[in-house]
């Protein structure tokens, strides 16, 4: 039996989802209960603990599959979208509500207690939150929870962007931030996995399961077309046009525009090469 990915298995030792019966070792399988991000945003940390590693972010609605919560308020499971398994405090959770009408379009938005801009904001949301709408008070949508959030900061559920590029060009200035998702702080395969969710277009999470899984490989690469992507191990990048890419990097510590020679001859120069191309 191939080896399964920690990163996307959900089973320890001592507990495992009740899928994995009969493919993995555990003391207990359970089923594991539906909860969705109540807060903006949720660490995904690799263990119990505010000071483990960030591997990444769960987002406003999106759902969470529990298999445990400790004693000390973390909760164990998988994030419903990518699939990644990690820990998120469980105060952060909630059982799911309303069904999500509406997505967070701007790169981050306000929710308003009332309909009025010059009321303390209640919350921040980042791109690609998820919430249930319940109407439209002009210039304001008002969700089913009592929030106001500018109505041209949203979308419907299913409005798609057209050039994910352009979504990744958003980000330009962003903080780098290993594991991070928002525009607040995100690292390289955050910013591919966003932009291309923007579009309509599932995304693993980490580089190396994208380069695995997103488009095909291009086999000239002296002409490289506005949205491949360039991997190298543990970073990807995104083409502008042949001649620039946009990537979210620990040189820059920002999303940043860099000419595509430029990246290359730097990585280069730290040990690392261009390992392929992807055309999606």
């Amino acid at each position: 039996m191939d080896a399964l990915d920690p990163r996307l298995t959900p089973a320890r030792a001592d507990i495992a989802a009740k899928h994995l019966e009969g493919k993995v070792t555990a003391a207990r399988f359970v089923e594991g209960s539906l909860y969705e991000v109540a807060e903006a945003q949720a660490p995904l940390r690799r263990a119990p603990s505010p000071e483990a590693p960030l591997d990444s972010e769960a987002l406003k609605g999106e759902r969470v599959t529990i298999y445990e919560t400790n004693d000390e308020g973390w909760a164990w499971g998988q994030i419903e979208s990518d699939g990644y398994v990690g820990w998120l405090p469980a105060n952060a959770l909630r059982r799911p509500g309303p069904a999500h009408t509406h997505k967070v379009t701007a790169l981050r938005t306000h929710v308003f207690p009332g309909p009025s801009i010059k009321l303390p904001p209640v919350e921040a949301l980042a791109l690609g939150c998820r919430l249930a709408v319940a109407r439209v008070e002009e210039p304001f949508a008002v969700t089913t929870s009592g929030g106001f959030i500018p109505a041209r900061h949203l979308a419907p559920m299913n409005a798609r962007e057209t050039d994910f590029v352009a979504v990744a060009e958003r980000f330009i200035g962003a903080p780098y931030l290993w594991g991070g998702k928002t525009s607040l702080g995100l690292d390289c395969s955050a910013l591919v996995q966003v932009a291309l969710a923007a579009c309509g277009i599932a995304s693993p999470r980490d580089s190396d399961m994208q380069e695995n899984a997103l488009g095909a490989p291009v086999a000239d690469r002296s002409v490289l077309r506005r949205g491949d992507l360039l991997f190298w191990q543990g970073h990807v990048a995104i083409a502008r046009d042949q001649a620039t890419l946009v990537h979210a990097n620990a040189f820059h510590m920002a999303v940043a525009i860099e000419p595509i020679r430029d990246a290359i001859a730097r990585i280069r120069a730290a040990g690392g090469e261009v390992a392929s191309v992807r055309r999606l």
